[in-house]
């Protein structure tokens, strides 16, 4: 357990999201001497500072000052840049995900004999509950907050928080209360918590005192390569959410990614379950889909009486679609838990999200919540906000925000999901994170018109203008670039949208990361769903139903 009371912690970067505020305040709660240091400065973060509620302010030298209050909180920030000799005097060194495991500092601290945390390791080692860790490349919001929808039909004060939930780790803790309690102080060691878990925030958790009682990787897609010298330098970040787990405790894996056999070499002590959308092998346990036979109901619906071209002979003819059940298997037995009825609605959704509700039943499943309870909570399952969110609905368009749609691979699943709904038209491009655009590429050279194309300009956006160029999608125009949403809704708003299309889908979905023009991908998504607020009427043709994300909000 972390020694805390009357430590000098240094926090590495207060950042605007909160995981910074939430380390400080929790420090700060157990005794701790805290220093907050950050390269932005005083200006730039005067909302995150804003945040301790302390009013009192004494300037000790250019870009650092003390804040104290009346009841004896003192918090010491050094901004705008960092200094070698805080990560010398400081006995704990806590790193925000946006530090690169190559900093000069860190090495300095390293040196020094310090003990560097983040936000993970504090949380495993200070809370006794049952925790259910999720990472991927994709899906991985999406299945904790699902996981958590079905731990709430026998845990109702069950949470998710992490990565992108909005709620930082260590201000999860303060959320499980029981009597008053919070889960540090022990009265409430019962209630299981659901963590987004990021690879930044993995990459420490091989020091963990304990890993997590149930562990999910949804999938490894490539990402973050701006950040890891290629991607088995990120699968490695993410094997450590099992380095620490025992072998009562379990693991999720998906037996469809070809990653699954690097987590496997690794040779996890856990007790290992998969997903697939095939039959398992001997030997696996876990959830699989299944083709299943059509109920005599089912069979008798889909017949029909046809004639022959003569008009003299009938013929009976029939047509039934494929379909498949869930299954469980475990220890050799199959059996099913969920209907092909239950598929199909799942499958609506997408197939990526057909991988998170496995994913999410399952683990929910081994944490002791039955198949029919889980069944029960489906109609009811979150649409999670900034995710292929439907924020608009008109007579004959949808708008989607997927601004938390950061690669590729998350575009092209959004462009198959939304693209049988009518003509889509993409806005898309951003931020590069080192990652290859040629998949995505060839996805839009076969599902979205030229014309339909909108490109926010930005370093990932010049590597797909050059791949689409490739591919020769640009024959008789040129590539619609834009340096603002603002300007792109202009321009969709002249289009005309409803009358030329019988259905039209605008998806808002970038395949790239935000930083050239928004804070995040959540201040990005928040602006578009601004704008949609403004023009929503106009592109429409007259507004049916709007749900604005994070907001009650409905027009119709």
């Amino acid at each position: 357990m972390l020694k805390v009371r009357g430590k000098k912690v240094l926090i590495m970067g207060l950042g605007t999201l909160g995981g910074g505020i939430a380390s400080a305040k929790w420090f700060l709660s157990h005794g701790a001497k805290v220093t907050v240091t950050d390269l932005r400065t005083e200006r730039e973060l005067k909302s995150s500072i804003g945040e301790f509620h302390l009013s009192k302010k004494k300037v000790v030298g250019k870009g650092v000052m003390t804040r104290h209050n009346t009841r004896g909180k003192t918090v010491r920030f050094v901004l705008g840049r960092h200094r070698a000799e805080d990560f010398k005097e400081n006995d704990i060194i806590v790193v925000n995900p946006a530090v690169p495991r190559e900093s000069p500092y860190l090495a300095i601290a390293k040196k020094a004999g310090k003990t560097i945390v983040n936000d993970a390791k504090i949380f495993f080692d200070a809370v006794p509950n049952p925790i259910i860790a999720v990472t991927g490349t994709r899906g991985k919001t999406t299945t904790t907050n699902w996981i958590a929808h079905f731990l709430k039909s026998r845990h109702k004060n069950s949470i998710a928080g992490g990565n992108s939930s909005r709620v930082a780790l260590l201000s999860v803790i303060g959320k499980l209360s029981s009597g008053g309690g919070s889960a540090f102080d022990g009265k409430d060691k019962k209630t299981p918590v659901v963590l987004e878990l990021s690879s930044w925030q993995l990459e420490l958790l091989d020091e963990a005192r304990r890993g997590p009682d149930v562990a999910v990787i949804t999938n490894i897609f490539p990402d973050h390569l701006n950040r890891y010298t290629n991607v088995r330098d990120y699968a490695s970040a993410k094997a450590n959410i099992f380095s620490r787990q025992t072998p009562s405790q379990k693991l999720i894996l998906n037996l469809d990614n070809p990653w699954t056999k690097f987590f496997l070499s690794k040779r996890p002590k856990s007790e290992k379950y998969f997903i697939s959308f095939k039959k398992l092998p001997t030997g696996r346990n876990g959830l699989c889909v299944l083709p299943a036979i059509p109920s005599r109901h089912e069979a008798i619906k889909n017949m029909g009486i046809g004639a022959s071209k003569g008009g003299t002979e009938k013929v009976l003819c029939y047509s039934i679609a494929p379909q498949e059940e869930i299954a469980f298997v475990y220890r050799g037995k199959t059996r099913q838990v969920f209907s092909s009825k239950m598929v199909r609605k799942i499958k609506t959704l997408g197939e990526h999200n057909m991988y998170n509700f496995l994913a999410a039943a399952l683990a929910a499943h081994l944490m002791g919540i039955s198949w029919g309870a889980i069944e029960k909570r489906v109609e009811t399952l979150p649409q999670i906000p900034l995710r292929q969110e439907v924020i608009l609905r008109g007579k004959n368009l949808l708008v989607v925000n997927d601004s938390a749609g950061t690669s590729p691979d998350a575009t092209i699943a959004a462009i198959r999901r939304f693209k049988n709904q009518g003509n889509i038209i993409l806005i898309t491009g951003g931020t590069d994170k080192n990652l290859e655009f040629k998949g995505l590429a060839r996805e839009i050279q076969e599902s979205i018109a030229p014309e339909h194309l909108f490109l926010l300009d930005g370093s990932a956006t010049k590597k797909l203008i050059s791949e689409l160029k490739r591919v020769r999608y640009f024959k008789n125009t040129k590539p619609r670039l834009f340096e603002s949403l603002q300007e792109i809704m202009q321009s969709l708003r002249n289009m005309n949208l409803v009358r030329i299309y019988e259905n039209a889908v605008v998806l808002f979905s970038p395949g790239a990361a935000s930083f050239e023009k928004f804070k995040n991908e959540f201040d990005r998504g928040e602006q578009f769903n601004t704008l949609i607020k403004r023009y929503g009427s106009e592109l429409a043709g007259g507004l049916t139903f709007l749900r604005l994300s994070g907001s009650k909000e409905h027009w119709r």
